[in-house]
């Protein structure tokens, strides 16, 4: 009788919690992949020295494993991420995908749709920028450890699909961020559509559906807290290297 080939060690497998309507757990999401959408509000694009009239949309990739959980009602430590001396914040609403598949049409895009987080983008902007400049990829600014923090999922069924409303940013108290959800360029079902002619999608992917402008630094001790209507605040705290 052959043995099958035994799994030579464990490889946790990312989660996102899922809440019911009065805020308990219901679920966990498990998480496949994070694929995230670049420069999706025109007054950001032209920030980042793009032009938002002429750019087809374009898309980066975390690992999966780069989510940190962040808890409504807390304030979560998260440490300044090596390497880096420019660390920016991007607040970012994030749909999670609960049905798969490939070349999605628009029209049916949402309907792939599980539900929605709270989520930032966090990015070595400076490492960013350097592999940009040498035209380098740029994952070294984009996918490292906790680079996804992300609130709890609401799903559609209890929430609705979110079109619309303030997205904010705040550090320490001060508004840096503010916009509504419909200054995306690409919609979160035209992003969708879009992702599923290159990849096909599955079951546990969340996409980062874009930031608007005025992304800038935190250091350790700054508080950071995340707002996108109907949704719970996302907070956390810069706190020192590891």
């Amino acid at each position: 009788m052959t043995v099958p080939p035994r799994l030579l060690f464990p490889v946790p497998q990312p989660t996102v919690p899922v809440v019911g309507p009065t805020g308990e757990d219901i679920a966990l999401f498990p998480v496949h992949r994070i694929y995230c959408i670049g420069r999706n509000y025109a007054a950001h694009a032209r920030e980042m020295g793009s032009d938002p009239t002429r750019e087809p949309p374009f898309f980066f990739q975390k690992p999966a494993d780069a989510v940190q959980v962040v808890r409504p009602g807390t304030v979560a430590d998260h440490p300044y991420p090596t390497l880096t001396r420019n660390y920016h914040y991007e607040v970012e609403l994030v749909a999670a995908l609960g049905i798969g598949g490939r070349d999605i049409p628009v029209e049916q895009a949402l309907d792939h749709v599980f539900g929605y987080a709270v989520g930032l983008d966090m990015t070595r902007r400076d490492l960013q920028r350097a592999m940009g400049d040498i035209k380098k990829p740029w994952e070294i600014g984009k996918a490292f450890d906790r680079a996804a923090p992300i609130g709890p999922l609401h799903p559609v069924s209890q929430l609705g699909h979110l079109a619309a409303g303030a997205i904010t940013l705040s550090v320490n108290g001060a508004v840096k961020q503010s916009s509504s959800l419909d200054q995306m360029t690409w919609k979160v079902a035209e992003q969708i559509a879009n992702l599923s002619q290159a990849f096909t999608l599955l079951p546990g992917d969340l996409i980062y559906t874009g930031t608007p402008e005025n992304v800038g630094p935190v250091v350790p001790g700054d508080v950071i807290t995340a707002h996108i209507d109907g949704l719970p605040d996302l907070s956390l705290r810069i706190t020192e290297r590891e």
